[in-house]
């Protein structure tokens, strides 16, 4: 019985949830990806940036 009340509640809940628009979904997931990118972008500098740091100790070059 506590199983069918519970999903009677999560049915109840989920009517009152606003959803977003197409167009704040889209704005949200460009702004998503172009944060992906910038993080990725700055830690493959980073990952260069060591490595030639790392070079020059250990390798002498």
């Amino acid at each position: 019985m506590k199983l069918f009340k519970f999903f009677g509640s999560v049915n109840k809940e989920m009517k009152l949830v606003v959803w977003p628009t197409f167009k704040e979904n889209r704005r949200d997931t460009w702004i998503v990806i172009g944060t992906s990118l910038m993080y990725a972008i700055f830690f493959a500098l980073v990952d260069w940036g060591l490595i030639a740091i790392l070079q020059r100790f250990v390798m002498g070059k």
